[in-house]
């Protein structure tokens, strides 16, 4: 999907799910332990996920996973940039995964289209006045903490009803910088400043997300939770857990679900739409 065919994507009431293709191009990925830290490992990478199906691919020059620190906007930089600038021909829409203004902004330049924010806009001022001068898509993430704390005590009276206000907020947020309504999407956040309980309850109840009128973005893919549920401590080895969630999430209406096996995941939510639409696609 070109970055053209996503904006029409965006503005279709009808639209199906999108698969994102997770990149991490980090020495320290919860998920791949840093398989993909180099140039050419990324872009075989990206290239193997855009022949698998990928819509998108979501690349990131800094771990998010629990405990992790934040790494400086340069770094990252140099991390992402001569990768993007290599997969841009590829026929998916690139987003980047950062807080960063200045990341975001040298990520557009190299030829991402989206940008895909796990702190909502909060971590920098710039980011969102960033996203409106440059009229690009925008993912607005819910976390409670930072990745460094996030799964310390997370506790919530109600974790949906809080997310969705926290989500509410953001998005007003963004309007208030000048970020047109319909380039913004929403992600709950599984996984961030979350318990096991916690995420049990966001899928379960993922529809009432709707109700805020934008898209929703869905990131399971083998995140912790499902270890612990299907007693799988290995993350590459938690395929059938993710693809449990991934259906499920389809089923309740997810726009985008963000994966790192986007083979078997482009299968799990092609079966899914075929079950749920009336006229298979």
């Amino acid at each position: 999907m070109s970055p053209t065919e996503f904006s029409q994507w965006l503005s279709d009431p009808n639209r199906t799910a999108l698969v994102m293709g997770v990149l991490n191009v980090t020495p320290d990925s919860f998920s791949d332990g840093g398989r993909f830290a180099t140039v050419d490992a990324a872009v075989a990478q990206a290239e193997a996920m855009a022949a698998a199906g990928a819509d998108m691919i979501d690349v990131g020059g800094e771990s998010t996973r629990p405990g992790s620190l934040p790494v400086a906007p340069e770094e990252q930089v140099a991390r992402v940039v001569p990768v993007i600038r290599r997969i841009a021909n590829l026929p998916v829409t690139i987003s980047i995964d950062t807080t960063r203004a200045a990341v975001a902004d040298a990520a557009l330049d190299a030829g991402a289209a989206v940008v895909n924010d796990i702190s909502g806009g909060r971590d920098d001022a710039a980011l969102l006045p960033l996203v409106a001068r440059r009229g690009v898509s925008v993912i607005l993430m819910h976390m409670q903490g930072t990745p460094l704390t996030m799964q310390d005590a997370p506790v919530y009276s109600d974790v949906v009803a809080e997310t969705i206000a926290f989500l509410r907020e953001r998005v007003a947020a963004a309007q208030a910088a000048g970020v047109e309504l319909t380039k913004i999407l929403l992600d709950p956040g599984i996984g961030f400043g979350k318990t096991q309980a916690h995420n049990l309850e966001l899928l379960r109840r993922q529809r009432e997300f709707l109700a805020l009128g934008r898209p929703v973005v869905i990131g399971t893919s083998r995140k912790g939770f499902i270890g612990r549920i299907t007693g799988e401590a290995e993350p590459a080895r938690r395929l059938f857990g993710t693809a449990a969630s991934v259906a499920l999430a389809v089923a309740n209406g997810a726009a985008i679900v963000r994966v790192h096996d986007v083979g078997p995941m482009v299968q799990v939510v092609r079966m899914t739409r075929a079950i749920i639409e009336e006229t298979p696609r």
